[in-house]
């Protein structure tokens, strides 16, 4: 009944489509091809339709509106996409079932260097407001970005640097009040340049009650009194006031740049999970960046990018700091591309990145370390005729550092995270892929990859509580590195206004590495404990698959009064631990979605509709997750002023629903918001 529910709907998607391709080849459309959107963090500057991996792009008017308190919620709904929804504060997106290490966030293509994939409690140190363009690789994507994003990657950009030469002012602003969370916020961008010396600033703030929910917040699968903290209404603990800003500098010239910024992030926000418990979180970061391109020379251009983060976060317990979470990084990319070839292009690299990390407080269930690795990479592409090859590779050497020590193992009376120690890994990344235009509309891409990522530090020494994920979790020192397989293929149409994708994708793990519950039970101090306290829970590799689809869609059905565009897109994983033969914990269910937009003149409108099935594919002592219909709708209108204003109002789950989104570690005690209004004012000049 399951498999037919997924032929059922995939059906219906291309069904759809279709009945469109016979619309648009009756010659009852002539509207302008769309251009492709160029995607920033690629080194030969190709627009999203020339890219062998799947590519989701969000910017302009469409990320203002999708904007949400976090970068996991912004995206979460987007073909391949879910997130770890730690209540509204802490969500870190999760790309075809993959989470934490496995999917590299960056900033202006450097790493984000906060802590955020440590534990689904921790922020990502990035605000949305301030984000200008959301770039979103689904798939293996380790060649050029890192030897750990076998999932994918998302790179938020800010231009904090200018890049290119600004002659004037301009700027943007924003304020938005409302939402299921109350939420009253605003963001001002302004660089103002005289065609060599460009000067970018902003700043922004963000203040939020608790949320509010439809109806209780604890789910009725499980026993009464197990979230008795969380009242009827009302999401207790997940109000935040964030606030933040950043200033750049750079020169500009004929054939490149060089500049610098400095930002700040803070962030006090509830924990959910715990109802005394918030983090203030603290981030403070420099960036460089500097190029030089149209060389006539053998190398054509050099670019280099460098990031340092000193970021902090403590967790307060009734004003009381328990925990306090240090890390100190530097990431630094150096790359050149060479001059054509024949019709060969590309590039190699070097990336280096040293990160400090220490934990401190009674809850640290990782010792201080510290990670360095450098890596080198090239990656080629060539043209023939209507087939486009890209192949590409990396060598990657990484070394964890333990000080080991911590407070004495009650059962042990030794150090929990025993002596120091220093693990050593070597990855390699190999990826081939072709793009072959079959015609003017019709294109297939394919992408081989094997990917190595190694053991990150939890994974090797954690020993401790770790409250957030309700386990006790131990690491494995005798890890290896993680090692995968796989295939992705997509077929995609556009014609004019129109366009449809749709994927598939297969990745086989020798050694999934993921943390599994040994059915015994510890106090948080390490004792032994009952099925009240926390799961004990072992790090450890296993052979796992990764298998999915995923569609998306749009077209234009009317033109007349206004214009209407149809709206469609779906995505399905299924993860399994091949050893067992049963589903691995917190996989997304399938979800279809569709909707119009409507555009007249200075207005715009837009209704969604996502339905997410119920998912009763689930892990060995996780509980099935309803299904979902969310239905949000937006208005906007753009004001004749010199400040080219536009209001804007969006109204989210309209229906009311109690969803609860199975990726979720809280999604039995923190559903998502109830229905509610928000509006904004954004402008520019």
């Amino acid at each position: 009944m399951k498999n037919k529910k997924i032929l059922v709907s995939i059906a219906g998607l291309m069904s759809a489509h279709a009945i469109l391709i016979s619309h648009v080849e009756a010659g009852e459309n002539t509207l302008i091809q769309a251009p492709s959107v160029p995607i920033t963090g690629n080194p030969l500057g190709a627009g999203s339709d020339d890219l062998v991996v799947p590519v989701y792009v969000l910017s302009g008017r469409e990320l203002s509106i999708k904007r949400e308190s976090t970068i996991g919620e912004t995206l979460n709904g987007t073909p391949g996409v879910s997130s770890s929804y730690f209540g509204p504060n802490a969500s870190r997106p999760i790309i075809r079932g993959m989470d934490g290490d496995r999917v590299r966030i960056m900033q202006n293509g450097v790493g984000a260097l906060d802590a955020s994939s440590l534990s689904p409690d921790h922020a990502v140190a990035i605000d949305p407001l301030i984000a200008e363009q959301i770039e979103v690789i689904r798939g293996p994507a380790t060649v050029l970005y890192g030897a750990g994003a076998v999932g994918g990657v998302v790179n938020v950009i800010d231009h904090r640097i200018p890049k290119e030469p600004l002659s004037g002012v301009m700027g943007r602003g924003e304020t938005r009040l409302g939402g299921a969370d109350n939420e009253r916020s605003g963001a001002a961008v302004i660089d103002v340049g005289n065609g060599m010396f460009a000067i970018h600033a902003d700043v922004y703030t963000r203040k939020t009650d608790d949320l509010t929910i439809p109806s209780s917040a604890q789910n009725k699968l499980i026993n009464a009194g197990k979230a008795d903290h969380l009242n009827n209404g009302n999401l207790a603990n997940s109000a935040a006031k964030s606030d933040g800003g950043a200033f750049g500098a750079s020169l500009t010239f004929d054939k490149g740049h060089v500049g610098i910024s400095y930002a700040e992030f803070n962030n006090l926000y509830g924990t959910v999970a715990e109802p005394s418990v918030k983090v203030d979180m603290r981030s403070k970061r420099w960036d460089f960046s500097s190029e030089v391109h149209d060389l006539d020379t053998l190398i054509e251009r050099i670019k280099f990018r460098m990031a340092f983060t000193d970021y902090k976060h403590q967790e307060i317990d009734d004003g009381t700091i328990g925990t306090t979470f240090l890390n100190k990084g530097v990431e630094s990319t150096l790359e050149a591309g060479h001059a054509k070839i024949g019709n060969l292009s590309g590039v190699v690299g070097l990336q280096t990145q040293n990160t400090r990390f220490s934990a401190l407080g009674d809850e640290a269930f990782v010792p201080s370390t510290e990670t360095t690795s450098q890596g080198i990479y090239i990656y080629e592409e060539l043209p023939i005729e209507r087939l486009k090859l890209s192949i590409g590779g990396r060598i990657d050497k990484s070394i964890v550092k333990s000080a080991g020590g911590g407070v004495d193992d009650p059962n042990t009376h030794l150090p929990k995270f025993g002596d120091a120690t220093s693990k050593q890994f070597t990855q390699k990344n190999l990826s081939a892929g072709a793009l072959f235009s079959i015609d003017d509309n019709w294109s297939i891409a394919t992408n081989l990859t094997h990917t190595e990522r190694a053991p990150t530090q939890n994974e090797l020494f954690s020993n401790g509580a770790h409250v957030a994920t309700n386990q006790y979790e131990i690491g494995n020192q005798n890890l290896n590195v993680e090692k995968a397989n796989g295939l992705d293929a997509q077929i995609r149409w556009k014609n004019l206004k129109h366009s449809f994708s749709l994927g598939g994708f297969y990745t086989k793990f020798d050694n999934f590495i993921n943390v599994y519950n040994t059915g015994d039970y510890k106090k948080t101090d390490g004792r032994l404990g009952t099925d009240s306290d926390l799961a004990v829970a072992n790090t450890i590799g296993v052979p796992a698959t990764f298998t999915g689809m995923e569609a998306q869609g749009k077209f234009r059905i009317y033109e007349g009064i206004g214009d209407i565009d149809l709206n469609v897109r779906g995505d399905y994983v299924r993860a399994t631990n091949e050893t067992t033969d049963t589903p691995l914990s917190r996989i997304a269910p399938m979800r279809i979605g569709t909707g119009l937009d409507y555009k007249l003149g200075d207005f715009a409108s837009k209704i969604d509709v996502l339905h997410g099935f119920k998912q009763d594919r689930v892990a060995t002592n996780e509980l099935a997750t309803d299904g979902y219909t969310l239905v949000n709708a937006t208005i906007s209108y753009r004001l004749k002023t010199a400040l080219n204003l536009e209001a804007f109002a969006k109204a989210r789950n309209l229906l009311d629903e109690d969803i609860r989104d199975h990726s979720s570690f809280l999604k039995e005690i923190a559903p998502m918001g109830g229905r509610s209004i928000l509006i904004g004012l954004r402008g520019e000049f």
